[in-house]
């Protein structure tokens, strides 16, 4: 039998845990018992390490939190580094197909996760890349999902607490988890969405029973930056996403498009080449990052030079 180690250092103070190759690690539970005395038991969290962590400094776990059903966690595995001058972004995001599971997305929320962000998804954790059969997801899980983000941040008894930036979060889905985030755009909490591989349909007949229905209005009610990113003219959502950034002319818009169709690169390797534009988007709109601006404004823009990428953005961008 293989053991290793960890060192996570919280608050100061080192956890030493001896853990099996097989169980990937009990990394979550320190994260959510860290102020709690006592042993660990394996079975009380459910947690992998994702592609070693992700392509970012802060290598990233995924993990299900205890008394927060259907939701999947993907945070730094090290939370040392953030505290209140140096606090996590928030993502919330929403799945294709309204699946209630990640499966699909998981490598691309998790290398997001590992440059310095708290993602939080609907559903399920994936601990195996296979379609997840069960009820359908909601918008509500999004929303809820920021309520736990807030509560953590504001728990004394948080591994959190005082380490999430609760003015910066992002809603974010992918097909119908789109069209759950365009549902909930409302909530004033959200600094700004990203809606992926969706839009909302030109015409309400190809939509599929039980999916967030909102009227194309609902767009002119939106009061933050907006990114779209889409496969192309091969991707079924391509005239409903590309309809709405032409709507949009009140706040920032972007569209962006590479061609790979409706299933994106989220499966790939990192979560491939949409993870460019998605975590450029999500480090200027939630950290003010000059440098990662340079993907959008300009012309040409940085995205627009990189290899398969075609943009139209609005006037608001530059």
């Amino acid at each position: 039998m293989i053991f290793r180690f960890l060192y996570l250092t919280l608050e100061g103070n080192t956890k030493t845990i001896v853990m099996k190759r097989s169980f990937c690690l009990l990394c979550a539970a320190v994260l959510l018992t860290a102020c709690v005395s006592g042993p660990i038991a394996p079975e009380t969290i459910t947690s992998k390490i994702v592609e070693e962590g992700g392509t970012g400094p802060y290598k990233a776990l995924m993990f299900e939190a205890p008394s927060f059903e259907a939701h999947t966690v993907f945070a730094p595995q090290d939370l040392s580094p953030f505290n209140k001058k140096n606090p996590l972004p928030v993502l919330v995001w929403g799945n294709g197909a309204c699946t209630n599971s990640p499966w699909e997305h998981f490598k691309f929320l998790n290398d997001i996760a590992s440059h310095g962000f708290l993602v939080i998804a609907t559903g399920h954790i994936p601990m195996e890349e296979v379609p997840y059969h069960g009820p359908r997801s909601t918008s509500e899980q999004q929303i809820q999902s920021v309520d736990w983000a807030m509560a953590q941040n504001s728990d004394k008894n948080s591994p959190f607490y005082g380490r999430i930036d609760t003015e910066a979060i992002a809603a974010a889905g992918m097909s119908c988890g789109g069209l759950q985030t365009l549902d909930n755009s409302a909530d004033p909490r959200f600094k700004t969405l990203m809606i992926m591989n969706s839009g909302l349909f030109v015409n309400p007949a190809g939509a599929v029973p039980g999916m967030p229905m909102p009227e194309k209005d609902k767009l002119q009610k939106i009061e933050v930056p907006v990114l779209y990113v889409l496969g192309g003219p091969e991707d079924i959502a391509y005239e409903n996403g590309m309809d709405d950034f032409h709507r949009l002319v009140k706040v920032p818009a972007f569209a962006a498009n590479y061609p790979v169709g409706h299933g994106g690169t989220y499966r790939q390797p990192y979560g491939g080449e949409f993870t460019v534009p998605a975590l450029a988007w999500l480090k200027w709109q939630l950290q003010g990052d000059d440098k990662a601006a340079k993907m959008f404004i300009g012309f040409p823009c940085e995205l627009e030079r990189r290899e398969g990428w075609t943009i139209e953005k609005n006037d608001l961008i530059d």
